[in-house]
């Protein structure tokens, strides 16, 4: 019983390993965004509005990287 929790538990060390160094993703999607969104506008709303979708944008791609190295490191 035991062997088998701390098996299930191995498989998420990729991502568990990480979760501390995932919080620095934050303001750098933030910077990238916003110096993306200001290359394409002038105005400031125009430039909060695209910073805002692209970093969503962005975030839900890592996430999906992540579900996918998660996915297949999982040993069945």
């Amino acid at each position: 019983m035991m062997l088998s929790a701390l098996a299930q538990l191995s498989t998420l060390v990729p991502l568990a390993a990480m979760t501390g160094r995932l919080w620095y993703a934050l303001p750098l999607v933030a910077s990238v965004s916003l110096v993306y969104a200001a290359t394409r506008h002038e105005a400031m709303p125009a430039i909060l509005n695209h910073a805002w979708r692209f970093g969503l944008w962005i975030l839900v791609f890592m996430l999906g990287v992540a579900a996918i190295v998660q996915v297949t490191t999982w040993t069945l």
